[in-house]
């Protein structure tokens, strides 16, 4: 399947960042903003406008004190009235085009960093969305969405207008140095030589704001991903009245989080306030001097003039040259979280020459054994040998940790085992491309997945393409039509994330709709009516009695009601698999699938029924 344009745009994205990874010595200082940048590249012709621009403006603010000079020794000294009158008309010329300038310049830079900040962000949760289960157990998912909203609105910031006010304040202190030794060169030397002693300042705060950045970052995440995870779960917080301690954490985590960030907006203030002093007592000793050589005719009055212009022009970039080095800090900090999420590699990579499925509906685990990688030392499998023909229906049961659900995570290469091979549709799952893999599976979890959006949009998450017709027939398939129909707007009835004002039955109906929508080779079913009526699971076996035949089903349950009738029963304990057969020959046969029977409840006619 061809990428999406936004999949193909995320991928031109990632593609410029690729091998800029910062290592630990570079990840702390501002040159970890260079990737960030790198997605400034498609964008050079808004970059040169910008800058055009800001050359433009720059460059009537500096002629600024010219006019200044010629005003006062030829204007006021001279008291020409057309010449102050000419004077003021090339001011208003200046302006103009100052206020024209300014605004070609604030719209394209601004331009570019949002438009940078959603690739960044496109970016980053392409690559996201493609990584192994593993990966979100080590990284909380609340935390990698404040990095991927809260960094990269960081990021926007500063590429629209941290980048613009350094580099324009770079451009009028190099002008402004310049046109300081063109006015008056013994004074530009002081300048020069007080430079050092102003800038020293920003290199010392600057280390240290650079340092609490990256923490008051990391705690803001903190921040977010406790309050993301209890008000997700609200109703668990509220069913045990834990609001209060709830409360209590938040308030600990708000309170290191602003502490940090006390420390890094001290650090600021000191800095920028020692730079201003310093600055403002060189401005002090340059308008003595200057005042002396007025006064002994070695300068005029419209020369000192403009010299404090381009002083003050020269002070102003020193000053705001602090506070951009303070933002480039924290983007730093940012840039460097994002790129640690954009450049994480997949524990399950694609192979380099996929193959094509051979045998479809066809399942087989040949000496598996499998241990997590967040739990290297617990077996979870060992040694499982097991095949499931096309068409087949096979159960799989056992008590609760006995590596039930871990197959049908296998099955979908949601991980790799640790020893052995599955083969899914008659190749090894790692040589099939994962989109191909799971094109040819379908999967209803135990607690149903629902997404914010109408049910029309949760059921044809399974085929984007599907027309009504085929939503309404696996709707049907899945007997959840008769609640569909009497939902208000019906398909078009929006339910909220996770399903909320659906029923846990109802949840389940839809995401066994979902599930069937693509007619799937293998239907993978991992406690799929445990949130089900009697009747509704009774509907269920029905619609699985109708499916056998037509693709290979495994099912993981408790109710025997559920796995009876499968063509084969599998029994698990303790990741080893210690029988198999059909009911009848299981319960004479094996005592553990025995026992697992005699706490079913047996109706009056001898079926089984749903039990505890």
């Amino acid at each position: 399947m061809d990428p999406s344009p936004a999949e193909q745009r995320a991928a031109d994205r990632g593609n410029a960042t690729e091998g800029l990874l910062p290592d630990r010595e570079t990840g702390r200082s501002v040159t970890n903003l260079r990737p960030a940048l790198r997605f400034v590249r498609p964008y050079l012709a808004q970059v040169a406008i910008a800058g055009a621009a800001l050359v433009v403006t720059a460059s009537v603010t500096l002629s600024v004190g010219q006019g200044v000079r010629l005003l006062i020794d030829e204007g006021f000294a001279t008291g020409s009235t057309e010449l102050l009158r000419s004077s003021i008309g090339i001011f208003v010329a200046l302006v103009l085009l100052l206020a024209a300038g300014t605004y070609v310049r604030f719209y394209f830079v601004s331009w570019i960093g949002e438009r940078v900040s959603a690739d960044i962000r496109l970016a980053v949760y392409a690559r996201l969305v493609r990584m192994h289960p593993a990966f979100f157990e080590d990284n909380q998912p609340t935390e990698i969405q404040s990095r991927i909203t809260t960094d990269t609105t960081l990021l926007q910031t500063v590429i629209g207008s941290s980048v613009s006010i350094a580099l324009r304040n770079a451009f009028m202190f190099v002008g402004g140095l310049l046109l300081l030794f063109v006015t008056n060169p013994r004074l530009a030397t002081i300048v020069i030589v007080s430079a050092p002693i102003v800038i020293s300042p920003i290199v010392l705060f600057g280390r240290r704001v650079r340092r609490l950045s990256r923490s008051s970052q990391d705690t803001l995440a903190d921040v977010g991903s406790h309050a993301g995870e209890s008000l997700r779960h609200i109703k668990i917080v509220q069913a045990f009245s834990h609001e209060g301690q709830d409360l209590a954490a938040f308030a600990g985590r708000v309170d290191v989080a602003f502490a940090v960030a006390v420390r890094r907006i001290r650090q600021r203030a000191w800095l920028v306030a020692t730079v201003m002093v310093l600055t403002l007592a060189a401005i002090a000793v340059m308008l003595w001097v200057g005042g002396q050589d007025v006064l002994v005719g070695r300068t005029t009055g419209g020369e000192l003039a403009a010299f404090i212009f381009y002083a003050f022009i020269v002070a102003g970039a020193v000053g705001a040259a602090s506070e951009v080095w303070a933002d480039l800090q924290r983007a730093a900090g940012a840039t460097e979280r994002l790129m640690e999420l954009l450049h994480a590699t997949s524990a399950l990579p694609e192979p380099d020459r996929p193959k094509q499925p051979r045998r479809p509906g066809a399942v087989a685990f040949r000496r598996v054994s499998f241990r997590y990688p967040t739990r290297p030392d617990v077996t979870v499998l060992t040694d499982i040998e097991l095949s499931l023909s096309p068409g087949e229906t096979v159960a799989l049961v056992g008590p609760s940790g006995a590596g039930k659900s871990t197959l049908l995570d296998l099955v979908q290469r949601f991980y790799d085992p640790t020893e052995g091979t599955v083969a899914v549709a008659g190749v090894d799952a790692r040589d099939l491309a994962l989109e191909t893999l799971r094109r040819e599976i379908a999967f209803v979890p135990q607690h149903p997945v629902l997404f914010a959006g109408t049910v029309r949009d949760n059921v044809r998450y399974g085929d984007v393409d599907a027309d009504d017709a085929r939503v309404i027939a696996a709707l049907r398939a899945a007997h959840a039509t008769e609640f569909v129909d009497a939902l208000a707007e019906g398909l078009d009835t929006v339910v909220g994330e996770d399903g909320q004002g659906l029923s846990g039955g109802q949840r389940q109906r839809l995401a066994i709709a979902r599930a069937l929508l693509p007619e799937p080779r293998i239907l993978l079913m991992d406690e799929a009516t445990s949130a089900l009526d009697a009747r509704s699971e009774q509907a269920i076996r029905q619609t699985i009695a109708e499916l056998k035949g037509r693709c290979s089903i495994l099912i993981v349950a408790h109710r025997l009601s559920t796995v009876a009738h499968a063509d084969r029963i599998v029994v698990l304990a303790e990741g080893r698999i210690v029988a198999e057969g059909t009911h009848e020959a299981l319960l004479r046969e094996n005592g553990l699938y025995r026992d697992f029977a005699e706490i079913q409840l047996v109706d009056s006619e001898g079926e089984i029924a749903a039990g505890g």
